[in-house]
């Protein structure tokens, strides 16, 4: 057992998870989801449905009144999604055939089946309701800390921020146009956040969709969450990867989390993104609720949702999705059978050979062991809670993640106190805490795109550019890298493919190895002497170095460099 976490004695003891922590989040409900039959054309009234195409309603009526039920829209109405179209895909599914039903929550699955068999009606399924992808650990709640005069500079901390492959390279994006996330605006879809934190002042946009949930436990993720992306950039606290991005957020409450995306896309333009901080309950262990998370899949299997990520990807906007804590294969057979309730057309969208959502699926990887203190296994390794298989993307920080925001229900393990808005966590963990860290890669790299004055990426190309640079999965006891959950995110890298015009190449026709630079504080460097000026690798590998030295000491040296102002960025040794 690679993590020295101490196994939890609460609830969640057989949980997936390496510790097998898991808690309860309060208060999400499930979704009675209808959807009509096409040659209906029904039209939700204020206190009916009626049928444009002239088909007969009446039994549907009754049985709405009789139960003190209501049908509405689940995108809206017909003519208000004929405005918001956009030019996509044929293939796009058809938003005005799916409705919700308000009341009867404590029915949900009786009545399920009775409004399935109505005519008019092509089937009705249940969604389980969404929580938090996040864990937390009983060694992360004895760490509690009790109240700070001042909040201390907690940066240091932030791993996740640094060079590859340790972390994504935030500090070398903010030196670079565009890198801190300038002209590129996220929208976070869960449950609920502290929108007065002292670090998240400056970018903050607040709630453009539902009503927030009161519960603690939601606001401590929300506002963690926010704060791995958009933490302001000062002297305290801690520094989200892209500080200059616009952040908002929007709340599933009242209206559900198919139609919180589906607002959320319509708020956005092609290159900004949603971020989906939420998973279910799956089939796995027949979409029970389980403290431990066992068996939670990302939102994507079930149709409405899935077809809201397909309406904002055709527009052009990039879904980050959490792949889900259930410690599941998303390539099993179980994900390919088609629920009775599931309309007829529905294909996995975890199977690659279907049709894609379009979104990035993240997956929860290990940080460099020693981070905080702790071993969670090799770096970059698959954690045991994390989903895996083909259809992820990427895989961010799934353990150790500083950020704003208490611990679960509670103060923050990092800075606590009685001021809530100065709450700070350094256990942010989970699907939720790897997927703002790929989140602010992306919006990192859209901002220099837009600063170079080029197009951002689209939801296809963002899902070819994480899976063609970054730092490769590690094995894992257990664990292999065929497990896949993807690479972490190196900003570094896929600037060279995505602004091959802002990346220099050549051949290097010298070298100076500086193992010890002057003056101290700078990092050891290897220098290539290319295109006629020095040009410095920080921090090299043992193996680059040997690499180098080997390659000249033969006399015919073959090194070509990629390079950005006068740092290298990339290099190939052959021979």
């Amino acid at each position: 057992m690679t993590d020295q976490v101490q196994p939890a004695q609460g609830p969640g003891t057989s949980g997936p998870g390496p510790d097998g922590a898991g808690f309860t989040y309060r208060g999400a409900e499930q979704e009675l989801i209808v959807v009509a039959r096409p040659e209906a054309r029904l039209r939700a009234q204020t206190e009916s449905v009626r049928s444009a195409a002239g088909a007969d309603v009446s039994a549907l009526n009754m049985f709405l009144s009789d139960e003190q039920l209501a049908l509405e829209p689940l995108f809206g109405n017909e003519e208000r999604l004929q405005q918001s179209a956009t030019a996509g895909p044929e293939d796009t599914p058809d938003l005005a055939l799916f409705y919700r039903v308000r009341g009867g929550e404590s029915r949900a699955q009786e009545l399920r089946a009775r409004i399935a068999a109505l005519p008019g009606i092509d089937t009705a399924y249940v969604k389980p309701g969404a929580v938090p992808a996040s864990l937390t650990s009983a060694e992360d709640n004895r760490r509690l800390k009790e109240g700070a005069p001042v909040t201390p500079d907690f940066s240091g901390r932030q791993g996740y921020l640094r060079a590859a492959p340790e972390g994504i390279d935030a500090h070398w994006a903010w030196q670079r146009p565009g890198g801190a996330g300038q002209g590129v605006t996220v929208i976070d879809v869960e449950g609920a956040w502290q929108l007065g934190h002292e670090d998240l002042a400056a970018k903050l946009a607040g709630i453009v969709v539902g009503t927030p949930l009161t519960d603690v436990a939601w606001r401590n993720h929300g506002t963690a969450v926010i704060g791995v992306i958009g933490g302001d950039r000062n002297e305290y606290g801690v520094n989200g990867i892209v500080p200059e991005a616009a952040t908002a957020a929007a709340s599933f409450q009242g209206i559900g989390t198919a139609a919180a995306i589906h607002a959320a896309a319509d708020r956005l333009g092609p290159g900004d993104i949603v971020l989906i901080e939420l998973h279910r309950p799956g089939p796995r262990l027949d979409f029970a609720a389980r403290d431990d998370q066992s068996g939670y899949v990302a939102l994507e299997w079930w149709p409405d949702d899935c077809a809201a990520i397909r309406y904002a990807t055709a527009k052009g906007v990039l879904v980050v999705e959490a792949a889900g804590n259930g410690g599941e294969s998303l390539d099993d057979a179980v994900y390919e059978r088609r629920p009775d309730e599931f309309p007829e057309s529905w294909r996995n969208p975890f199977n690659p050979s279907n049709q894609s959502s379009g979104a990035v699926l993240v997956g929860a990887g290990a940080p460099p062991p020693g981070t905080h203190g702790r071993d969670h296994g090799p770096d970059r390794s698959r954690l045991a809670f994390s989903n895996y298989g083909a259809r992820l993307d990427a895989q961010g920080w799934g353990r150790e993640v500083t950020t704003t925001g208490g611990f679960w229900d509670r103060p923050g393990d990092l800075q606590g106190g009685p001021e809530e808005i100065a709450w700070y966590t350094d256990t942010f963990s989970g699907t939720s805490s790897a997927s703002p860290v790929v989140v602010g890669a992306l919006a990192a790299l859209q901002g220099m795109l837009k600063a170079a004055g080029q197009p951002p990426m689209s939801p296809e190309r963002a899902r070819v550019v994480l899976r063609a640079t970054g730092s490769a999965q590690q094995d894992a006891a257990g664990r292999p890298a065929s497990q896949r959950i993807g690479n972490r995110p190196d900003i570094k890298a896929a600037v060279t493919q995505l602004l091959p015009q802002a990346v220099g190449s050549g051949q290097a026709e010298r070298y100076w190895d500086e193992l010890l630079p002057y003056p101290r504080e700078l990092p050891p460097r290897l220098r290539l002497f290319v295109a006629g000026a020095w040009r410095n690798l920080n921090h090299p590998s043992p193996e680059i170095r040997q690499a180098v030295h080997t390659a000249f000491a033969g006399g015919r040296p073959d090194v070509r460099v990629w390079f950005s102002d006068d740092e290298i960025v990339g290099l190939v040794i052959t021979g």
